[in-house]
Order: structure tokens, then C-alpha cells, then sequence
């Protein structure tokens, strides 16, 4: 290596001349320069040692997580013992690697950056701190020159004199020492630093070359035979995986040749496959989400035996909907979504022909049969519609889950049973009968009801004098119920339990379709000589004559009243049927009526009346006594909620 040629010559320290201290600036630049890229150079130092001990406890880290595959809970790991093999024998590998990394790590922390540290904290402050002791003896020196400078002559005093030469001459004793110092100081630098730039480099590339002899020994020895018996097993695993991906691909074209018209929600399909027993697809059902505010919810629902079940996105498993058996499913409209029906028993809207037939298939229980599909290809072969309501009294009451009720002995109707009959549902109502859902007074029926003297006429064309309402004050029975009018509708019979039943279904029906819950309570007041619904606000009678009445068979809750009317001649009377709803039991209020009915008979014979009461209950005045009024303050009791119907 060449010999340093510039240097400051201790023998001109004392004098201290101008080119001297031109010398010295430029040391010192020098070694200003010097200091700066050693703490540049200290830094990307320690940012290597700190990148080494960071793979240290990367591939310290990476071990255990190999480790840990073994413990996955995969839901689809069967098949993967030999990944987990050779994942374990890769993480012993890595552990001894990663023992390697830690003692490189340490290595460059003891060979480069130690001595890096070393030579900026002894050399470089070293010189620092001499530049400082030259410069404050430096200024001494000068300070004390100048108060010799200003001795005067004239007046001369040996003893101050003879101070201020002594403190001169010591002021350039310092500043002779502290030169000779900084001067040696500064010329050290030259070769030290040199030194300090390759002593750090030296350490880091013999610890390189030992960890990449110690790796390779480990790779070659114990490595080499593993590490090709993984890249055969990696090698026939891509094999694999391209036999599959052109599988995919092929698949994929041939799907995506059809026509485009798939894609589209209307397309057109083939016939209807009527004899599905399996039904599996997306569906929107409508919730209710406030008191009279609904939403639509898309579910994928299927069919598993007699039941339809649900399974929302993201679920890992569905849950039951309904039980399909005895059930009944038509079309019905819909104004917000397309392509509905509805479940008549437990209520469930979606959309789709198919699905209508499915769960008609279902319901009919043709899957507990030994050839399932062949029963519902023949059931279906002279089907016209999808839908077949089940409407008739008896079939309600084979599905019904409490046939007691219809029973011989139980009270519904004053109309005797008849021996059973098939009625379709267009023999009892027009396919398409408006639904009306208020009970709405003429302004001519109201004034009439409140004019003094005058005959009143109600909507169904029956007449009644004025002194019917002391007919019913000094009548044998007087019983009240409170009531809510849900809907009332045009039928074709009137003598007939079937077309109430029929009614009610598509009153309810309509209803949920058209999102109606809330209903307005009236009083049903039921005697011995009439029955009118009374509004509680104005005491206007709505209804006083009634031809037929029963009780839900499934829904004790439910009634109904079929009243006839004219059509503009006696010979042309029309009927319509009034469903309501009751917090008592409609069985309880047919009981009532027919009662009712058997005293009016009754009056007719003194006898048969007097036998009558002798066999029922009487009150203090000599009514007959059976319930507690609901218009009282059990009524109010109820409150706001219970008066709003569930249709």
C-alpha cells in the first residue's frame, strides 16, 4: 500500500505560522468527512447485522409454523400425510439453517460492526476531543500575549512584568503540547482510518464463507437425496394438476356453449317436469319486519322428504321451514315479485311452476311410496293447473290437528251435517270476487238508524221496526262478544259449511298478500230474537240478520256468518259471506247463536220454552246465563295489541 505523503510536521507546532494552520484546515476537513461516512457506513452496518438476526428468528419462526400443519383442522386434509412428512422434514432442515443464520448474526456483529463502533467512539472522538483543547489553548495563548503587548514602558514594573512573561511563556507551553497532540492525532488518522474501512469488511466476508461452507456441507449430506425425492413428488403434483385444469377448461367450454338465452330470467324451458318429488333452488320469501311493513329475503331453499327446508348464504347446514304433508300450494299474485305461491296451511310465498308441482308431490306424500316417480307421472298425466286447493269441510278435517272439533256433538253451525260432497272452489265463489275489508255504512243507513219514527232498511234488504230495540232489551238472551271484521266477499251458495271454509282461506290469503293487519273491533251482540254488530263509538248496527254461521276448524279464533241479500228480486237472492275474528272461541259464539235460535223456536211453544229453561243455567232476571261480556274491562285489558288481527 502506498505511504501516506501528507502529514503536519510537529517542528512548526511551536512556531504556529499561517501555512501551518492552512495545513491543519485541511486535516480537518478530512477528518470531518471522515466522521460523516463513518457513521453513514456504521449505519448500513448495523442495518446488516439487523437483516441477519431477523432471518435468524424468521427461519426460527418458520420451523414451528411447518410444525404446526400437522395440527390444521382442515375440513378437506385426508390425503395429505405425505405434505405433512415432508413438511416435518423440511422443518428440522430449517432448524438447522436457522442455527447457521444465528451464528452469522453473531459473527457480524463481533467482526464488522464492532469494529466499526470501536474506531468512531476511540479514533474519530479522539480527534474531536484535541481539536477542542488545541482551540482553548490556542485562545489562551493569544490573551495572554496580548496583555503583554499592552505593558506600559515608561512606568515599568519589574514584578507585573515578570508575571505576565510567565503566563505567556506557560500559555505556549500548553499550546506547544496540545498541537504536538492534535498533530500526531491528525496524522494517526491517515492510516488508522484505512484500517478501520477494511477490518470491518474483512470480518463479514470470512463469516459469509463460513456459514456457506457449513450450509453446503449440511445440504449435501443430508439434504440431497430428500430434496430430489420432493422435486419428483412436486413434479408429478403439477402433472396432475394440468390433467385436472384441462379437464376444467373443457368443461367450461362445452357449459359456456349453450345458447345465451339461459342467462335470462325468462327464458323459455321445456314443459314442466310435473313429476319432481326433489326440489332445490333460490328463493325470496317475505317477512314481516314491523307492524305493517314487510321484506323480501333471498334463501336457498330445498325439499328433503315432506319437508321444505332453508339454508341461508354463508350457513354451513339448513334448518326446517314447514312440514309439507296434507299441505296444500297454488299460484297466487303478487304486486312486488314475480312468479309467487303461496302454502295455504303454514303460509310461504316464492316463485317458479316447478317448485308449485314439487311440493304438491310433497304434500300428497308421494315419496313415502315404493316408486315415487312413477306415482306422480301418473297422478300428473290429466293435471291441467298446477294447483289444487284442498277447500272441502271433510278434507280440512282429516288434516286438521284437532279432528275432535268436527265430531258429531260439537256445536259449529245450526245447519244439520250432510253427507260429505266434492265441491270444487269456482261451484262456491267467481274466480276472481273482489275482497272487501271494511264493513262501509251508507250515509242514507245512518241517518236512518237515527231518525225518530222511521222503518230501517239494512244493507241486505231486511226491515225491522223501532221497537225492535225493546225486543232485544226484555229478550231471554242477551250475550256480547267483541269481534274484528277481517274481510267479506260474494259467494254462490249459502247453505253450505264449505263455502265459509272456502272464504275464510282466500280472505286470509288476501290479506298476507296485500300486507292489510291492522282491523277495527266491533261488538257482536247475539240474542234470542236477532244478531247485529254494533260499532262501539256510534252504536250503529252494521248486521242483523244472519242464514248461516260456522267456526274454523283449525283456527279457533275464526267465524264466519253467510248472510243473503237481493239481487232486485225476491226470486234472485244473493249471499255473501263475513269473516271475523274473536279472543273467544267461534265454536262458543255458533253455541251462543244456536241457542239463540232454539229459544226463538221455542217461543212459538210454551211448553217446549219452559222445558227449555228448566234444562239451562238462568240469571237473576231470568236470562239465560253461559259467558262473561268481552266489552267490559277485560277488553280493555287486552290493550292495543291484542285487538290487531294476526290474518
Amino acid at each position: 500500500m502506498p505511504a501516506v505523503h501528507h502529514k503536519l510536521l510537529l517542528e512548526e507546532a511551536l512556531q504556529d505560522s499561517p501555512q501551518t494552520r492552512s495545513l491543519l484546515s485541511v486535516f480537518e476537513e478530512d477528518a470531518g468527512t471522515l466522521t460523516n461516512y463513518t457513521n453513514q457506513l456504521l449505519q448500513s452496518m448495523q442495518r446488516v447485522f439487523g437483516a441477519q438476526n431477523e432471518m435468524a428468528l424468521a427461519t426460527e419462526q418458520l420451523s414451528k409454523q411447518l410444525l404446526d400443519y400437522e395440527k390444521q383442522n382442515f375440513a378437506l386434509a385426508k390425503g395429505d400425510e405425505e405434505v405433512i412428512n415432508t413438511l416435518q422434514h423440511f422443518a428440522k432442515s430449517v432448524e438447522e439453517l436457522n442455527s447457521l443464520h444465528a451464528e452469522l448474526a453473531t459473527q457480524i456483529a463481533d467482526k464488522m460492526v464492532f469494529p466499526m463502533v470501536q474506531f468512531r467512539e476511540k479514533d474519530l472522538t479522539e480527534i474531536s476531543t484535541l481539536k477542542e483543547i488545541f482551540g482553548i489553548a490556542s485562545d489562551e495563548h493569544e490573551a495572554a500575549m496580548v496583555k503583554y503587548s499592552r505593558l506600559p514602558k515608561k512606568r515599568e514594573n519589574e514584578k507585573i512584568k515578570a508575571e505576565v512573561v510567565r503566563e505567556v511563556a506557560y500559555c505556549r507551553r500548553k499550546q506547544h503540547q496540545a498541537a504536538m497532540q492534535y498533530y500526531c492525532a491528525l496524522n494517526a488518522l491517515q492510516y488508522r482510518k484505512r484500517v478501520a474501512m477494511l477490518e470491518p469488511m474483512l470480518g463479514y466476508t470470512h463469516a459469509q464463507i463460513n456459514f456457506f461452507k457449513k450450509g453446503m456441507e449440511l445440504v449435501s449430506k443430508k439434504m440431497e437425496s430428500f430434496l430430489s425425492s420432493v422435486s419428483s413428488m412436486n413434479q408429478s403434483i403439477e402433472s396432475q394438476l394440468e390433467v385436472e385444469a384441462e379437464v376444467m377448461r373443457s368443461s367450461q367450454r362445452e357449459l359456456l356453449s349453450v345458447d345465451d338465452t339461459i342467462y335470462m330470467p325468462d327464458h323459455d324451458q321445456v314443459p314442466v317436469n310435473r313429476a319432481l318429488i326433489q326440489k332445490a333452488g333460490y328463493l325470496n320469501i317475505r317477512n314481516k319486519t314491523g307492524l305493517v311493513t314487510t321484506a323480501w329475503d333471498r334463501l336457498f331453499f330445498f325439499t328433503q322428504g315432506g319437508n321444505l327446508m332453508c339454508q341461508p348464504r354463508g350457513a354451513v347446514a339448513g334448518g326446517m321451514v314447514l312440514d309439507l304433508d296434507n299441505s296444500s300450494v297454488m299460484a297466487i299474485e303478487c304486486e312486488d315479485r314475480r312468479y309467487c305461491f303461496q302454502i295455504t296451511s303454514p303460509n310461504g310465498k316464492t316463485y317458479g311452476e316447478c317448485w308449485i308441482c314439487t311440493l304438491n308431490n310433497i304434500s300428497r306424500q308421494i315419496y313415502l311410496t315404493d316408486n315415487p316417480e312413477a306415482v306422480a307421472i301418473r297422478l300428473h298425466q290429466t293435471a291441467l293447473q298446477a294447483v289444487t286447493p284442498i277447500t272441502s269441510f271433510e278434507k280440512r278435517v282429516e288434516g286438521s290437528p284437532n279432528p275432535d272439533r268436527a265430531k258429531p256433538g260439537g256445536v259449529t253451525s245450526r245447519v244439520p251435517q250432510k253427507p260429505p260432497t266434492t265441491l270444487e272452489p269456482e261451484d262456491l265463489i267467481v274466480p276472481g270476487t273482489p275482497i272487501q275489508f271494511d264493513i262501509v255504512l251508507p250515509a242514507s243507513e245512518f241517518l236512518d238508524q237515527n231518525r225518530a219514527g222511521a222503518r230501517r232498511t239494512n244493507l241486505f234488504g231486511e226491515t225491522e221496526d223501532d221497537d225492535g230495540a225493546s225486543d232485544t232489551h226484555d229478550s231471554l238472551l242477551q250475550q256480547v262478544f267483541a269481534v274484528r271484521f277481517l274481510g267479506s266477499m260474494a259467494v254462490r251458495a249459502g247453505h253450505t259449511q264449505e263455502v265459509i271454509y272456502e272464504a275464510m282461506r282466500q280472505v286470509l290469503a288476501a290479506r298476507a298478500i296485500h300486507n292489510i293487519f291492522k282491523t277495527t273491533e266491533s261488538h257482536l251482540l247475539v240474542t234470542s230474537s236477532c244478531i247485529r254488530l254494533i260499532e262501539p263509538q256510534t252504536q250503529v248496527t252494521k248486521i242483523s240478520v244472519s242464514v248461516d254461521f260456522a267456526a274454523h276448524q283449525e283456527n279457533s279464533r275464526l267465524m264466519g256468518f253467510v248472510l243473503q241479500g237481493s239481487d232486485g228480486g225476491e226470486d234472485q237472492p244473493s249471499f255473501s259471506v263475513f269473516v271475523f275474528e274473536s279472543n273467544t272461541e267461534g265454536e262458543k259464539i255458533c253455541y251462543t247463536i244456536n241457542l239463540g235460535k232454539e229459544i226463538s223456536e221455542a217461543k212459538k211453544d210454551p211448553e217446549a220454552l219452559a222445558q227449555l229453561m228448566k234444562s239451562m243455567p238462568l240469571t237473576n232476571d231470568g236470562k239465560f246465563l253461559l259467558l262473561e261480556s268481552e266489552t267490559g274491562d277485560e277488553a280493555e285489558a287486552a290493550g292495543p295489541d291484542e285487538q290487531e288481527s294476526e290474518a
